[in-house]
């Protein structure tokens, strides 16, 4: 009889010391799991340039006979304002010249008159930018760099537009750089001189 109590004792025993061992797996700590780092977007970077405005227009100036002057120009809307940036080069270093959108796209002749006068949809009188009265075509002077070469970012006249269709549409008219500077005073053309550059605006694709 002493003989069967103490091998139900062992036996039972043994069964708890297998519960304690082996019974469950270990769960995993709490702390662990609050830890862990979550995923997270890649982050932008602070370098990369700014997404440029899409162009609505843009135009490709070639020189006139006897000239160098060439640049690419690109027409956007920025802030709702049309705006005109670009790069010219072929200029004399350090020089000024005024630059106005035509009424005429077409640049067939050697010296770039084909294209016509200012642009002048709203028959103002010829001047500043920033003046009361100026026409159209009317925009500021550009600036070339000891290199000969200009940066363009300027205004457009807040009167005009790209592919309305309407008489205020620069699509279709003509860009002329000129020999020398806007006075923005002489009628109608500011004094500018001669046509050193030549291009049609055309609608961005």
């Amino acid at each position: 009889m002493r003989l069967i109590h103490t091998t139900l004792f062992l036996a039972g025993a043994l069964a708890l010391s297998a519960c304690k061992q082996g019974g469950e797996p270990d769960a995993a700590p709490a702390d662990a799991a609050a830890g862990s780092t979550p995923a997270t977007a890649p982050a932008t970077d602070p370098a990369a340039p700014p997404a440029m405005d899409k162009p609505v227009a843009t135009a490709q100036l070639q020189p006139t006979q006897d000239s160098t002057v060439k640049g690419a120009i690109r027409f956007s809307v920025v802030d709702g304002q049309l705006r005109a940036t670009g790069d010219i080069s072929g200029l004399k270093p350090d020089s000024e010249h005024g630059f106005h959108i035509h009424e005429k796209g077409d640049c067939s002749a050697p010296d770039g008159t084909s294209a016509g006068g200012h642009f002048n949809p709203g028959s103002s009188e010829h001047g500043s930018i920033d003046a009361t009265a100026h026409h159209g075509g009317d925009m500021p002077n550009i600036k070339a760099d000891a290199q000969g070469n200009a940066r363009i970012d300027g205004p457009v006249a807040s009167n005009v537009n790209v592919g309305k269709g309407d008489a205020f549409d620069i699509v279709g008219r003509g860009l002329i750089v000129h020999a020398d500077p806007d006075d923005y005073k002489t009628q109608p053309t500011g004094n500018a001189g001669a046509r050193l550059a030549c291009a049609v605006i055309n609608k961005a694709e």
